[in-house]
């Protein structure tokens, strides 16, 4: 039987989880050394990315790592810290702008970013699905006890709900190349459906049956929360957790949408003054090809 979780066990219970910290290592030893190969990459990137990384750590080798079998809130922070903090933080270091300054073979993969294939994987629905579905299949299936039993398949989730934290992340972002250029107004969206649906996830593991209940009754467990309460936290940390998880996304995505605003707008005004050098020959409208047209479909 494990020790109860108290104070000192949440400073001094650490595992040593081996696909974590493989994981973290392979990744961020690429990222150094293709910064160190990159000419003046943004210091602030190199420490997201890095950062990223080290949520990983966290909730895999630290106290919630050890006791990620034992208490169902536990693996409840797991996955809104995976499925939201990290692929954000991952997101924020630029990886893929990083991989095309380096890397030989840039032409063929801005080549296949731009293919159809990528652009129907990153469409706002498939997007969506991605974002919201992970969650529900983990805790209303068979798959969460398994995660529980195998660590194997417990690594396997982990890693699918970083990978899609991280496209929803790097598309709505577009801190990288994207294949698509959706509206901010769709990212929006997609956040509040988000809302939403973790609401409705919370809702059910509240109200519910228990998960899991023959493993964590097995465990024997006389310390902590009981069972119905356990899942009661975890069900509150998926739900409001989530959605204060999405919070930092939601401001970068503002502030991402008002720069583009800037950029637009001073590429208008600039347009306007060469249009004014040159003598002023046509109204500057006409020169922008979507306000030239329907300008022309009018008049006919």
């Amino acid at each position: 039987m494990i020790e109860p979780l108290s104070w000192g066990r949440i400073a001094t219970a650490w595992t040593f989880d081996v696909p974590a910290v493989v994981f973290v290592v392979v990744l961020g030893a690429g990222y150094l050394l293709a910064a160190r190969r990159m000419h003046q990459w943004a210091r602030g990137r190199t420490v997201a990315f890095l950062a990223g990384l080290g949520t990983v750590l966290l909730v895999t080798c630290s106290f919630l790592g050890v006791y990620d079998d034992t208490l169902f809130w536990v693996r409840a922070t797991q996955t809104v810290v995976l499925l939201m903090i990290t692929p954000l933080l991952l997101a924020l270091g630029a990886p893929f702008t990083l991989v095309l300054g380096v890397s030989p073979f840039a032409d063929t993969l801005r080549r296949v970013g731009r293919g159809r294939a990528a652009r129907t994987l990153t469409f706002p629905l498939v997007i969506t699905v991605l974002l919201i579905v992970p969650p529900f299949a983990l805790y209303l299936t068979p798959l969460y006890e398994l995660t529980l039993r195998h660590s194997a398949v417990d690594a396997l989730v982990r890693l699918v709900l970083v990978c899609c934290g991280f496209v929803y992340f790097w598309t709505r972002l577009r801190l990288d190349p994207t294949p698509r250029d959706d509206h901010h107004l769709v990212s929006f969206g997609i956040s509040f459906a988000e809302v939403v649906v973790d609401a409705a996830l919370g809702l059910v593991l509240w109200l519910g049956p228990l998960r899991a209940a023959g493993y964590y009754e097995a465990l024997g467990r006389l310390w902590g929360p009981g069972l119905r309460t356990d899942q009661i936290i975890g069900a509150g940390i998926l739900w409001i957790g989530g959605d204060l998880a999405g919070l930092p996304f939601v401001g970068a995505l503002f502030t991402r949408w008002m720069r583009d605003d800037e950029r637009q707008a001073e590429r208008v005004d600039r347009e306007l003054d060469e249009t004014e050098q040159q003598g002023g020959a046509g109204l500057w409208w006409e020169s922008d090809p979507v306000l030239a047209e329907r300008f022309n479909r009018n008049r006919t």
